[in-house]
């Protein structure tokens, strides 16, 4: 009875977060509230990237209280080990962080502005942006990824969805994982190389926050919001970029959520109510060959890793002309090239804009061959870097590891305290062998 009033609830829960920036798209008729002021020439309205920060103190409060969050939702898992604590959790960082905030005190985003900063000398990063970029990962590295618990509105609002989960094939959930991976090279390229902030342009949930967006970012929203029924938090596990991050530093926490206060009876509870996939089964030696074949196979991964790196700095060698193109400086190098033997009337208004400003041709050639080469550089390292991850990957599924146990995978386990509810064993039980 108890569970079907909780799926009852999480259903009302549902459908108000889809009704809701819906009934507004249908309000505005799929339109701005208030129309574009209308130019002549063809002027195109460039999209707002980035959202403005809020001034004074407020910013400062934004991070203070997504301190107090995590720290609440350290205590809530680690010793409360409270379930029902971290949906509260999440349902305030919906409505605060989510939809009052329109999703912009963002650690997701914040990689790009760090970024830059690190890149560019004469770009500026706040230093509340920095604490937002740092504060989940320092937690992280000490108590596993409460960030992801409750603490992250994008994480918040597919959580609250996954009614009914199941489960993928772990060669399926390793090759998905390797999306993160390539979205996070190419976040940090394009924002090195100043070119565009595609984790913000591309965020499928800010437009739902906002009640406004285009109709096809609100599509892919909804769509995953759907999916997320069925297959749990699909953009956390397979799009996230800052998951990756929290991925590394996660595993080196000490004090990491754990199913059991007890020794394990392996009733694999615990296993069957995790919809992420998230929990290490226990192994035996004796399930395996024999240990020259385990060295064989590792030696193989070792030797054929390099050969993977060198092979993905090839590709991006072979890319790197058409990743620049993102670049408006590169992309408009490009057309005067395409143009330069047409009459002035018939080039189009970019060419005759950046014509009319006087700029020498000779120096804005130079400047976008300066980024051409920037991105030939860093696209080498980006492919060299997928290629590390993708031998590692394959080394990883090939290898076993020897355990006793259940235990919540450190590095992709999000903290959120679901299996705790379902262990039998209790923190006073007593376990008889």
């Amino acid at each position: 009875m108890k569970k079907r009033n909780k799926m009852k609830k999480q259903y009302c829960i549902f459908i108000f977060l889809i009704l809701l920036p819906l009934q507004s798209l249908v309000a505005d008729g799929f339109t701005q509230r208030f129309p574009k002021p209308d130019f002549e020439e063809g002027y195109k309205i460039p999209e707002t990237q980035i959202a403005l920060a809020r001034s004074g103190y407020w910013e400062y409060f934004d991070v203070a209280l997504l301190t107090f969050l995590l720290s609440i939702l350290t205590w809530l898992v680690l010793k409360k080990r409270s379930r029902n604590g971290v949906l509260l959790i999440s349902v305030f960082t919906l409505l605060y962080f989510g939809f009052y905030r329109e999703g912009c005190i963002c650690p997701i985003g914040s990689i790009q502005n760090i970024t830059a900063a690190l890149f560019n000398a004469d770009y500026f990063v706040s230093f509340s942006t920095i604490l937002l970029f740092l504060i989940p990962l320092i937690f992280s590295l000490f108590f596993g990824r409460v960030f992801c618990a409750g603490a992250c509105p994008l994480g918040a609002i597919q959580d609250l969805i996954a009614f009914k989960p199941m489960p993928l094939k772990k060669w399926v959930q390793s090759l998905l994982g390797l999306i993160p991976f390539i979205y996070l090279a190419l976040a940090i390229l394009y924002a090195a190389t100043r070119s565009d902030f595609i984790i913000c342009r591309y965020d499928p949930f800010v437009a739902l926050f906002r009640f406004s967006g285009s109709f096809l970012m609100i599509a892919i929203g909804v769509l995953l919001l759907l999916i997320g029924m069925f297959i749990a938090r699909p953009y956390c596990r397979f799009f996230c970029p800052y998951g990756v991050l929290l991925n590394w530093t996660s595993r080196f926490s000490q004090k990491h959520m754990s199913i059991t206060p007890n020794a394990c009876i392996e009733c694999k509870l615990c296993e069957n109510s995790c919809p992420f996939g998230a929990i290490d089964k226990p192994q035996s030696f004796k399930l395996y060959e024999k240990r020259n074949v385990m060295v064989q196979r590792l030696i193989f991964y070792a030797l054929i890793t390099p050969l993977l790196m060198f092979a993905g700095a090839y590709t991006g060698a072979k890319l790197h002309e058409n990743l620049a193109l993102v670049n408006n400086k590169v992309s408009l190098a490009y057309e005067f090239m395409n143009q330069e033997g047409l009459k002035e009337a018939e080039q189009n208004l970019e060419v005759r804009t950046f014509k009319a400003l006087g700029t020498p041709l000779e120096t804005f050639y130079k400047n976008a061959s300066d980024i051409v080469r920037q991105f030939y550089i860093g696209s080498i390292i980006m492919g060299a870097f997928l290629g590390l991850v993708f031998g590692l990957t394959l080394s990883r599924l090939s290898i076993p590891k020897y355990k006793k146990g259940y235990w919540p995978n450190k590095g992709t386990c999000f903290s959120c305290a679901r299996c705790i509810d379902y262990c039998p064993v209790k923190p006073n039980s007593i376990i008889k062998k």
